[in-house]
């Protein structure tokens, strides 16, 4: 089967290797669809590492993704306890916890200290034609959902968590600085969790076209004013009641605090690609901030798959490029350096 595997820092090559053993208890194979390539992929790309990850030999990208399934192993039961059938569409968590520590046990999966996570070394991800995954990560797809729109159910759920960690009311104010994937799904989802008005905020003025098509209020680029002068003047010096950080460019976590209100929640979702977090200390303690780090996702497929089958997020708008899997190094060399109109890049890995 071919595979794209990544041998060091913007060296993706396609091999051919072997196919993957028959399914284990609680496993089925995967004859793998389509791959999105999300912000973490691309800090492995460029740097050969993310956050204090090493990756060390090659490996295989991909962590957002979807498949059909080609076998089933022994008690296969997907996300919601029920059988998983051959021929399947199915999207995939990447996150798979252990089920039986102190965080799982308490209902925070995503904090699992024992989990592993498909596409962040060491285990390899989903740039290949088939791959076995554990049955309880797996949330079917109904027919109305494309193929593409099954990788972008895990962009989603990210997105879910950061608003649930948000605790936006109704008439808050919001604002978003980064209007990538994540950033526009989250400005979507702060309006459909009732916020009267968000601010998005970017660099590349396509991403701020679609910010606006998607509700925004104001939709501003970062590269031509200060954009916590810009949110005090628009709120009358007051702030806005939540900042999410969904960036992470050069001063991004500060500029967030500066638009954030007295008493006010800044939720952090991106990563540095230099694992490092510039916040000046006096503007969080001296405006009271709640600080939330949001890490992933957690009990949110259900919820995402529910709001792409009732069209409130148009998942499938996000999708501006398109690549075979022999294609997987330019994919990622066109999305590393942004090239113009990138939103979402979809890698077919299926026919």
């Amino acid at each position: 089967m071919q595979v794209a595997r990544l041998h060091g820092p913007t060296d993706i090559r396609i091999a051919a290797e072997p196919e993957p053993s028959p399914p284990g208890p609680g496993e089925v194979t995967l004859k793998i669809k389509t791959v999105g390539i999300c912000g973490s992929d691309l800090h492995m790309y460029e740097t050969g590492r993310i956050g204090y990850t090493v990756v060390s030999e090659p490996f295989v990208l991909g962590h957002e993704f979807m498949g059909e399934i080609a076998a089933v192993g022994e008690g296969a039961l997907d996300g919601e306890h029920q059988p998983l059938q051959l021929g399947q569409r199915v999207a995939v968590e990447p996150a798979v916890p252990c089920w039986r520590c102190e965080l799982c046990e308490k209902g925070h999966p995503n904090l699992c200290p024992n989990h592993y996570f498909y596409g962040l070394f060491p285990e390899d991800g989903a740039l290949r034609e088939r791959m076995n995954v554990s049955a309880r990560n797996c949330f079917p797809l109904p027919d109305s959902l494309s193929d593409e729109v099954g990788p972008l159910l895990e962009t989603l759920g990210v997105a879910i968590h950061a608003i649930d960690l948000s605790k936006i009311r109704v008439a808050s104010s919001v604002a978003v600085i980064g209007a990538g994937p994540v950033g526009l799904l989250i400005t979507r989802l702060a309006l459909l969790a009732g916020a009267s008005e968000v601010f998005a905020f970017d660099k590349l003025n396509w991403r701020l076209r679609k910010a606006r098509e998607w509700g925004a209020t104001q939709a501003i680029n970062v590269a031509e004013c200060d954009p916590g002068g810009v949110v005090m003047d628009l709120t009358g010096g007051r702030g806005v009641d939540v900042a999410i950080e969904a960036a992470w460019s050069d001063h991004s976590v500060q500029q967030a605090a500066d638009m954030a209100r007295y008493g006010g929640r800044l939720v952090l979702v991106g990563i540095p690609p230099d694992d490092k977090l510039w916040l000046q200390h006096s503007v969080a303690r001296r405006k009271g901030l709640t600080i939330m780090m949001s890490r992933r996702m957690k009990h949110t497929y259900p919820r995402a798959i529910e709001l792409a089958i009732s069209g409130k997020v148009k998942l499938e708008e996000l999708v501006s490029h398109r690549f075979d899997i022999t294609q997987t190094a330019e994919a990622y060399a066109s999305n590393a350096a942004y090239e113009r109109g990138i939103n979402k890049v979809i890698l077919r890995v299926g026919p």
